[in-house]
């Protein structure tokens, strides 16, 4: 670097001359009037100024030289410090190894000391934390819990503290429990903090009865339940059970005390109640049926119920009009027995067999007007189950589906298809009973007005045979 700088210098300074030369050339060839007054330079000034050059860039690389040597030296200084620092980090932390294991062989030495000098008292402390353990996970569960907050902490920091526990927290103990054991006998009402169906939080007047059941004035009931950070809260349910449970619970929350009033109780501790949630209505399980469920209950059972009640209907007016014929002498139109009648008297002056014929031909044209109709309920009663068989068909193939891709460890996967199957079966048999039921009573009377239609055409025959045969005699 600095061979290039001087020989750098040396062409510069080089140039110089040569450049001062050239010019001193072309001065001496101009003329005499045209040159300028300049200084002169000789080669004495030109090689001074160089010398000086020179002597200024070797100065200039001297301190840059200094800085780095003075740079080099501090960052080794600053290296043999951090070397300086690891190496007593790493002494200290050699100490501090030794010291934890000190330490624990000291806890080790005072545990087993500890176990020594407690003796029976140890395992008497131990079975107190268990049973504070168990008694929090029942109470975490227990609607009474509502009526006295708190206490499931306390037992719960009982049962996981490794201290020997006070005198205050064993009296503590052996309170909850009583506690709990008096409540369980105990009907009644106080203010509780709740969650209402929509997940609002807020204050509401709560009956109690027993660990059993808990709800409000308004009939609702309530359920314990937990939530993400484990806290237990009485929460309403999203539907209320049926039977008269809620009006049991109203009269239960408005009871002065005189006599007694019936109540409904949860004996499972409100696992029953929760179940009322997941129970589903019927509409839902009508739902569960889909496209052929619909059909069933929507199509099949209205059309064939329509039809056969208007049938039985229009047979018992139709039977009624007869019986009323029967009764009378002048033949009317508007009713089967009249029009058979109608058809005797037009033919009175012919023969016995012709007259027969006559009457069993008006005869056979009432009959169809009289089961018109039944057939197609008939078929409607026979096409339900079909239909639900169908359903249930649909639903295994379902089910098998579902088996195929997620396998059975998880029954809910499995339950739709297995509802649907059985709900349209259900549909089916509920279609059809009442339909068998409509259809067999519209063929009744039919038959019963066709059996009359018979009767008295037989004894319109046999009159005019008779009448016949007098007729012949005289």
């Amino acid at each position: 670097m600095k061979m290039f700088k001087s020989f750098k210098t040396g062409l510069v300074a080089g140039m110089a001359c040569a450049a001062a030369l050239t010019g001193v050339a072309a001065a001496q060839q101009q003329p005499a009037q045209q040159q300028p007054q300049q200084p002169t330079l000789s080669l004495d000034d030109v090689l001074r100024a160089a010398q000086q050059e020179r002597r200024e860039a070797a100065e200039t690389n001297r301190q840059r030289e200094a800085e780095f040597v003075q740079q080099r030296d501090r960052q080794q200084g600053r290296l043999n410090e951090v070397r300086g620092q690891v190496q007593a980090e790493e002494t200290r932390s050699d100490q501090l190894d030794q010291q934890f294991t000190e330490n624990d062989q000291r806890i080790e030495e005072l545990q087993n000391e500890l176990q020594t000098r407690q003796g029976e008292f140890g395992e008497l402390f131990g079975a107190a934390r268990s049973a504070a353990g168990d008694l929090a996970a029942q109470l975490q569960s227990s609607i009474v819990s509502a009526q006295y907050p708190g206490r499931v902490q306390q037992l719960q920091e009982l049962a996981q503290s490794e201290q020997l526990p006070s005198e205050e927290e064993l009296r503590n103990l052996y309170i909850t429990m009583m506690q709990e054991i008096a409540a369980q006998a105990k009907t009644v009402t106080f203010n509780a903090t709740v969650v209402d169906a929509q997940g609002e939080t807020g204050q509401a007047e709560i009956t109690r009865i027993g660990p059993f059941s808990a709800f409000s004035s308004e009939g609702n009931y309530y359920t314990m339940t937990s939530d993400n950070s484990g806290r237990t809260r009485l929460t309403e349910l999203a539907r209320q059970p049926g039977g008269g449970a809620v009006g049991n619970a109203k009269a239960v929350a408005g009871f002065n005390g005189e006599g007694y009033t019936e109540g409904t109780i949860d004996p499972s501790l409100g696992q029953l109640l929760s179940l009322v949630i997941e129970t589903p209505t019927l509409s839902e399980r009508i739902a569960q049926g889909k496209l052929v469920g619909y059909t069933i209950l929507y199509v099949v059972l209205p059309l064939g119920l329509i039809i056969g009640l208007y049938k039985w209907v229009t047979l018992t007016l139709t039977g009624a009009s007869v019986r009323s014929q029967m009764r009378k002498k002048t033949a009317s139109t508007k009713n089967p027995l009249g029009r058979i009648m109608t058809a005797y008297q037009s033919n009175t002056s012919a023969d016995t067999e012709t007259m027969a014929l006559k009457l069993d031909d008006a005869v056979m044209k009432e009959v169809p007007r009289l089961e018109s109709g039944l057939n197609l309920v008939k078929v409607l009663a026979a096409v339900a189950p079909l239909l639900g068989l169908l359903g249930t068909v649909i639903g295994m193939i379902n089910t098998f589906q579902a088996i195929t891709l997620f396998g059975t460890g998880d029954p809910q996967l499995m339950a739709g298809g297995i509802s649907e199957a059985l709900i349209t079966t259900v549909l089916g048999l509920i279609a059809a009973i009442p339909l068998l039921l409509v259809h067999a009573f519209a063929a009744g009377a039919a038959r019963r007005v066709t059996n009359i239609l018979e009767e008295q055409s037989a004894g319109m025959i046999a009159e005019h045979a008779e009448t016949t045969t007098t007729a012949r005699r005289v």
